[in-house]
């Protein structure tokens, strides 16, 4: 399915697969070779989403643009089942494992592997070719990667990140803080009741 936003339509080259239940929407551009499998979600609100030739965006995967940041997504990519990628630049040749969940301003070097149920935060930089293991958190820049069991050293890393702050534009201190990110990102999803779907 895909979907007309903010004025912007998905550019799908010839050659790509797109799977009849998948949605694409926005200003989305989808290389040659590429392959979109069924409920996967690629959709841009407010910022772009290029995906490189021979990228595969596997089952009920997310790729989401926010309006402060795009998504890029290099050739020879694989997007495994369940992976969620918001606002992060993903390098050539990286494999995003099952359940992977990559935040905004994330940096993926090229030929990394980022291993299933494992997290890389926000604004967290990965060198080229590095591995984060299984349900792991990489955390920072300079990058470290803790087991989920050190969730203290994982917080510590995390609360300089400021996940609210970089995201939602919010203080963390702010007394009723999920009133105000609900209420503005709610704002900003609303922008979908105009879209119009394409095929």
């Amino acid at each position: 399915m895909l979907f007309a936003h903010l004025g912007s339509e998905p550019r799908i080259h010839p050659d790509a697969v797109v799977a009849p239940t998948a949605v694409i929407s926005g200003d989305v551009t989808v290389g040659r070779g590429c392959q979109i499998l069924h409920g996967a979600v690629i959709t841009a609100e407010g910022s772009p989403i290029n995906l490189g030739e021979n990228t595969i965006v596997m089952e009920n995967a997310l790729v989401r643009a926010s309006s402060t940041h795009a998504v890029h997504i290099g050739a020879h990519t694989l997007i495994g089942p369940m992976a969620s990628i918001a606002g992060a630049d993903v390098g050539e040749e990286v494999f995003l494992a099952t359940g992977t969940r990559v935040f905004n301003g994330a940096e993926i070097g090229a030929g990394s592997e980022v291993r299933i149920n494992a997290v890389v935060h926000v604004r967290t930089v990965l060198p080229p070719e590095t591995i984060v293991p299984i349900s792991w958190v990489a955390v920072g820049d300079p990058l470290r990667i803790l087991p989920p069991d050190r969730h203290e050293e994982i917080w510590a890393a995390q609360k300089e990140l400021d996940f609210p702050g970089y995201v939602f534009g919010l203080d963390r201190e702010t007394p009723d803080l999920m009133v105000q990110l609900t209420e503005r990102y709610g704002r900003s999803l609303a922008r979908h009741a105009a879209d119009r779907r394409l095929d």
